[in-house]
């Protein structure tokens, strides 16, 4: 004998799951009214509904940047959807809100160890595949990031498509606003590396490399070509790493000296810079 389902049944499990409302009704009535059962039966039909999309693209998403209310460590989080429209929903953000404050709470080593954590009582990993059946688009975390410091500030820029976070030597006095001026400097400028230290010896060798043959394409003499392959070189420091560039804001300075303006001896010991997409 099959079980009455009653409209206030199914818009229980609605309220409880997200899923639709057809969607439901057919898992209460294959469940038989169990809503133990209906979740499980609603979890493998999202999970049907996730391994058909595996092959989708989710370029659209959010970057949450958060910090530790001590501001000693910070975490940034790209979650991944697949249009704009849903990018943009107030759910689909406070779902990737509710993971940044996971990972920032527990600070998983990996990716794979934040899938791994408790999100309402599941794993992310299962939260992320009943979203995709709720939603019925492919929904991920495809980036996660963290670091920490004397003073750490987060900062996200242009309606969640970026997020920026800066490592300060000392917690100093204005060191948070400086701290969020030189995010957003990382935001405009995309440094490859806090100074020249932190270049890797691949592009090192490859700037050096184009400005030898463009050097060698004016028609300089071969005696001059090291001398001034270095000067370019030098010049790709200054706009290429953090505190040798331009301070956006006034130019005057470059990050090193504004820093040191702020508070002396004031620096930059990290950063993360994660943008939708990229």
């Amino acid at each position: 004998m099959s079980v009455q389902i009653s409209a206030s049944d199914v818009n229980k499990l609605r309220q409880q799951t997200g899923a639709g409302m057809m969607d439901c009704k057919k898992a209460l009535v294959e469940a038989n009214g169990d809503f133990e059962a209906a979740v499980d039966y609603l979890r493998k039909k999202g999970a049907k509904v996730a391994a058909s999309r595996q092959d989708r693209d989710s370029n659209e998403g959010v970057i949450i940047a958060k910090a530790t209310a001590d501001a000693k460590s910070g975490i940034v989080v790209e979650v991944n959807c697949e249009t704009d429209f849903v990018a943009k929903n107030a759910d689909f953000i406070a779902f990737a809100e509710k993971i940044a404050d996971i990972a920032l709470a527990n600070k998983p080593s990996s990716l794979e160890e934040l899938k791994a954590l408790d999100i309402d009582g599941k794993k992310i990993a299962d939260a992320l595949i009943e979203q995709t059946g709720v939603i019925g688009e492919k929904i991920d975390v495809s980036k996660y990031e963290t670091i920490s410091g004397d003073k750490v500030v987060a900062y996200i820029h242009g309606n969640y498509r970026l997020g920026v976070l800066v490592g300060l030597s000392a917690d100093a006095a204005g060191a948070e606003e400086a701290g969020k001026d030189v995010a957003m400097q990382i935001a405009a400028m995309n440094p490859v590396a806090i100074d020249k230290d932190g270049v890797d010896s691949h592009t090192i060798e490859r700037e050096l490399e184009i400005a030898k043959e463009q050097i060698r394409a004016e028609g300089k003499p071969e005696e001059m070509v090291e001398k001034i392959a270095a000067g370019k070189l030098n010049k790709f420091y200054k706009e290429n790493t953090l505190l040798n560039q331009e301070f956006v804001k006034d130019s005057s300075k470059n990050i090193a000296q504004f820093l040191d303006s702020v508070a002396k001896g004031l620096t930059v010991t990290a950063f993360k810079r994660v943008q939708l997409g990229a």
